[in-house]
């Protein structure tokens, strides 16, 4: 039979309530001015961060004399789309989105294709050779990529990919941070998922393919946004890779208007234009998959 006893007099917080959970505290001053300090600081740093983008856009719709007399203002003096018709019909900018589309989309699904089946193998596979291999994976994530310049080059022209879609491909499709990524993560899940699925008959790609991979969402979208993002914004790659203006990327291409490829002037309105454009497809991809990131971590807290 149970005993129903009152809290004493040096009994600390509230009754719960029918949940189970305890009313959250009455903050005082002293926490509400803490806050308001620490909200102020993160607004503060916020705006620092964001201004270089408000100044982005407003000088892409400025006009050239207005962008070089007042290149800090965010605000044009007249609205002038002349620049943004300019970047599409002057420039080969719709060349170039269409290289880094076609590009970014194949490295994207080869790397977390191959960062899984690596990470996994690696993870739960034992083979000979495996620790040394994934040390290398570790070395790898610490050089500096301008180091591998003139190597991938060599390779390139060694193997007659240079100046082809495949120069550009090829080499990006594996990335040693995404396997480490997926390595760590096939780690936390428990081995007895697998035994599982083993004692039902399937084999280790289907074990892989059909029951531990939808279980790693979370490493999957963070290495998707890692992916897009760096193929997308690729530019030393490219400058080994290829030198046929056809081949251009974005990067190559805004690269190429900024050393002044048309003209005299600075045209700070038609080359930040093209860098605004350039920089609107990562914005939404890493907002929509932050989402769904953000929501796969929680899942994956609670069930662990």
């Amino acid at each position: 039979m149970a005993v129903l006893t009152e809290p004493g007099p040096g009994a600390v917080g509230r009754a719960p309530d029918r949940e189970g959970r305890r009313p959250r505290r009455d903050r005082g001053p002293g926490a509400l001015a803490t806050s308001f300090a620490g909200y102020a600081v993160l607004v503060f740093f916020a705006l620092v961060f964001l201004y270089p983008f408000v100044i982005q856009l407003g000088n892409a719709f400025k006009t050239e004399p207005d962008a070089a007399a007042n290149p800090l203002s965010p605000v044009p003096s007249v609205l002038d789309l002349s620049s943004v018709q300019r970047i599409f019909e002057g420039t080969d900018f719709p060349l170039w989105l269409g290289n880094s589309t076609l590009v970014t989309v194949v490295v994207t699904i080869g790397r977390v294709f191959f960062a899984s089946l690596a990470g996994y193998a690696l993870a739960r596979l034992r083979f000979s050779g495996r620790r040394p291999v994934f040390a290398v994976v570790v070395v790898m994530m610490a050089v500096p990529p301008v180091v591998l310049l003139i190597p991938k080059f060599l390779v390139l022209n060694q193997l007659g990919l240079y100046n082809s879609y495949a120069a550009l491909i090829v080499p990006l499709l594996v990335d040693a941070t995404g396997v480490f990524v997926m390595k760590q993560f096939f780690e936390s899940i428990p081995v007895s998922v697998e035994e599982s699925a083993r004692i039902d008959g399937a084999g280790t790609f289907r074990t892989f393919w059909s029951v531990v991979l939808p279980m790693a969402r979370p490493a999957l979208i963070t290495v998707t946004i890692m992916s897009f993002q760096g193929s997308w914004n690729e530019l030393p790659h490219s400058l080994v890779a290829v030198q046929d203006p056809g081949l251009f990327t974005l990067p190559r291409g805004l690269a190429d208007l900024v050393s002044g490829s048309l003209g005299k002037g600075n045209q700070y309105p038609l080359k930040l234009g093209a860098a605004l454009l350039a920089t609107i497809p990562v914005a939404i991809i890493f907002v929509v998959f932050q989402r769904y990131f953000v929501r796969g971590a929680n899942e994956g807290a609670e069930k662990g």
